[in-house]
């Protein structure tokens, strides 16, 4: 137990005065939906996270080195969108039920599946996250919040590349042959 005073100082779900001047009603939806797409990110992250340490097969090392960096780009982003809330005045989410809670995204849950379902679980989820960013960007831009904008736009470009990536590993066409596999 602490031996110090302790002393609250901003409750989570409360806006403070921003330097930035975005006034009070929009900076609470904006920090709403910056905490929406923190959620998201770390939901989307621990999935990942889970496929990079399960995945087996001839392509072992290839996807498990790819999913270590899609890990490191959600990771980033959720820092990025935190640290915007924060700006803002706002509270970021923190804590794995905090985040499943907001989260616009389901995650799998604790089975694992073989690689090609464990992908197709992640490029759905990807979708949503990415149609999610596209509605926080008409959103905050509809406020004159072009900062908030630029910072989900170039996330939203980092999404969509891992999804088209994670389509082309979902694709048919493979060098891998059953003779080679023997």
């Amino acid at each position: 137990m602490s031996t110090h005073e302790e002393q609250l100082r901003q409750r989570s779900g409360e806006i403070e005065e921003n330097a930035l001047r975005l006034d009070e009603g929009k900076a609470e939806q904006v920090v709403d939906a910056l905490n929406t797409d923190l959620a998201a990110a770390y939901v989307a992250y621990h999935q990942v996270k889970k496929h990079h340490w399960n995945v087996e097969g001839s392509e072992f090392r290839d996807i498990h080195v790819y999913l270590g960096e899609v890990a490191a780009d959600l990771e980033a982003a959720a820092d990025e969108f935190a640290e915007r809330a924060q700006a803002l005045g706002g509270v970021p989410l923190s804590g794995g039920a905090a985040f499943e809670d907001h989260a616009p995204v389901e995650p799998e849950g604790e089975d694992v599946y073989d690689i090609r379902t464990s992908l197709a679980h992640d490029m759905a989820m990807f979708g949503d996250v990415i149609e999610t960013l596209r509605d926080h960007i008409a959103l905050v831009e509809g406020f004159g919040d072009y900062t908030t904008g630029e910072t989900l736009r170039r996330n939203l470009e980092t999404m969509e590349e891992h999804a088209h990536h994670f389509q082309h590993y979902l694709e048919d066409d493979t060098l891998v042959t059953e003779e080679s596999l023997r």
